[in-house]
C-alpha cells in the first residue's frame, strides 16, 4: 500500500450546465446548476484513497459550512486530515462551465487555498518524511508547494506536480521546478508552461519531455485527451498508450482521478509504469462517464472489475 501525501486544494464545486461555452459580451442561459464537493487536490486524494493508497491531506478550509463538510469527507474517504487547517478566508470555491458534449472550463476562486503557509506545511514533516509520494498543484499558494516539496526530497520521497491552474515555468517558484522528480501536465497545459504550441505528436511531447529534464524534471507524464497518454519516466523509454474510449458525461475530475490512481498504484522504484498508466486510465474512463467530481471517481475493486483483474 502506497503512502501518499497531497498537499492540494478544496473547492465547493459550482457547476453550470450549458450548451456552449458564451462568446465575448454574450449572456447566455444555464440549463441547471448544481453544487458538489471537489477542487483538484481533494479529487486527487479520494482517487488514491480509494485505490487502497493511505492518503494524508495537507490543506486548507475556511470556518464555514463548506470546510466542515470537507473534514468530514475526507475522513469518511478514511484520508488522514491531521494536516487540514482553518482560515478566516472562506473555503475555495470553483465555477464548472459544463457544456452539453461533457468538456468543462472552470474558473477558480482560491480562498482559503492560498493562505495555507510554508509554516502550515512544516507542522505536517512527519506524514511527509513517511510518504512514497507527495503531489502537489497550483491551487494552493507556491510557498507551500515548495515548502512540501523540500521537505520532501530531505527524506528521499518522489515528488509529484499537476501544474494545474497552469503557469508559464518563469512564473513558478524555481524552488519548486529543483525539487519536482514527476511532472503530470495535460498537452495544453505542458505547452503553456514551455511557451510551445499545444500537440500530440510523439516527437513533439519527447521534446517537452527533454525540455521538462533541462529544468531537472526527470518524469513527464502527460495526458492526451482522446489521444491517450505519453509517459517518460527516469532513464525509461518514452512511450504512449492508448485511453479507454467511452461515452463521456462529465470530465471534470478526469484528470485528477487519473493522477490518484496512477500513484496509488505505482511502485516506488517506477517499475510497473506500463501497468499503472492502464490502471490509471480505467479509473479516469469509469469517471468520465458519470457525472460529478468526487462522487465519480471508481473504487478499487470497480477498476478491476472493468479491467477483469482479480489482483492488483
Amino acid at each position: 500500500m502506497n503512502k501518499i501525501v497531497v498537499i492540494g486544494s478544496l473547492n465547493l464545486d459550482i457547476i453550470q450546465n450549458i450548451s456552449r461555452l458564451p462568446l465575448q459580451g454574450e449572456t447566455l442561459r444555464v440549463d441547471s446548476r448544481g453544487t458538489n464537493l471537489g477542487g483538484k487536490g481533494a479529487n486527487q486524494a479520494v482517487a488514491a484513497a480509494r485505490q487502497g493508497a493511505d492518503v494524508s491531506f495537507i490543506g486548507a478550509i475556511g470556518q464555514d459550512a463548506a470546510g466542515v463538510q470537507f473534514r468530514n469527507l475526507l475522513e469518511d474517504e478514511g484520508i488522514n486530515t491531521a494536516g487540514l487547517v482553518e482560515k478566516e478566508d472562506a473555503t475555495g470555491t470553483a465555477t464548472i462551465l459544463l457544456e452539453e458534449d461533457g468538456h468543462n472550463t472552470i474558473l477558480v476562486y482560491g480562498g482559503a487555498n492560498m493562505k495555507l503557509t510554508a509554516d502550515d506545511v512544516v507542522k505536517s514533516e512527519q506524514l511527509i518524511a513517511e510518504a512514497d509520494f507527495v503531489i502537489a498543484q497550483f491551487e494552493v499558494a507556491q510557498e507551500a508547494v515548495a515548502k512540501g516539496f523540500y521537505l520532501a526530497k530531505k527524506y528521499g520521497v518522489t515528488t509529484v506536480l499537476n501544474p494545474a491552474p497552469v503557469l508559464n515555468y518563469k512564473d513558478i517558484d524555481p524552488a519548486i521546478l529543483a525539487a519536482t522528480d514527476i511532472i503530470v501536465p495535460n498537452e495544453t497545459e505542458a505547452a503553456a508552461l514551455l511557451n510551445c504550441e499545444p500537440s500530440t505528436d510523439f516527437d513533439d511531447l519527447l521534446d517537452i519531455s527533454d525540455q521538462f529534464a533541462d529544468l531537472s524534471i526527470t518524469g513527464t507524464i502527460v495526458t492526451l485527451g482522446e489521444d491517450g497518454v505519453y509517459y517518460k519516466l527516469a532513464d525509461q523509454d518514452a512511450r504512449t498508450q492508448p485511453i479507454f474510449k467511452v461515452k463521456a458525461v462529465d470530465t471534470t475530475a478526469a484528470g485528477d482521478t487519473f493522477i490518484g490512481a496512477t500513484f496509488a498504484y505505482l511502485n516506488a522504484d517506477c517499475t510497473n509504469v506500463d501497468d499503472a498508466i492502464q490502471y490509471a486510465s480505467k479509473a479516469s474512463s469509469i469517471a468520465v462517464s458519470h457525472s460529478g467530481a468526487i462522487r465519480s471517481i471508481p473504487t478499487k475493486k470497480a477498476v478491476l472489475a472493468s479491467l477483469n483483474l482479480v489482483h492488483a
